[in-house]
């Protein structure tokens, strides 16, 4: 997955189970996909509410965030609910998304692969503009918010 691509398309559900549709959501928007490791620990947990504190300024901009993590529908609703988290948080169990997009990777003396934190922004044509790995959560959602804005400039 590099920037150009053209991203795979996917549906997963979110943590009301409601189904999450990329083909439809980039028809109307620029769309933001956050993966990360899983609910609860405090660089996730930062990650997510960073964005959800400026949801608003996203969908001003003509974007969506959403998080991806293996967790379940449960463990992502509990994790919404608790921390005030608005962005959708889609399930990826099988990690088959991630898989797609090129963001597992297996830690040294690890026996399984783990998500790596990564964010990819999608224009509306479904076109990668964007992959952010190894992301550094300080300010990452501002530095993510403009370059969607860019993206809207250039439109």
């Amino acid at each position: 997955m590099a920037p150009g691509c053209v991203a795979p398309l996917f549906a997963l559900p979110d943590a009301d189970m409601a189904p999450f549709d990329l083909r439809d959501a980039i028809s109307q928007n620029v769309v933001v996909l956050c993966f990360y490791p899983r609910d609860g620990t405090p660089a996730c947990t930062r990650q997510a509410i960073e964005f959800s504190d400026h949801e608003s300024d996203f969908s001003a901009a003509g974007a969506v965030v959403v998080g991806i993590s293996p967790d379940d529908c449960l463990t992502h609703a509990a994790f919404r609910d608790e921390h005030g988290i608005s962005i959708r948080l889609l399930s990826d169990p099988d990690m088959e998304v991630c898989r797609l997009y090129g963001v597992l990777h297996r830690r040294e003396g690890c026996e399984r692969d783990i998500v790596r934190r990564t964010t990819v922004v999608l224009d509306r044509a479904g076109v990668v503009r964007h992959l952010i790995d190894d992301v550094q959560l300080r300010g990452h959602a501002a530095e993510v918010l403009k370059l969607v804005r860019e993206i809207a400039r250039n439109r």
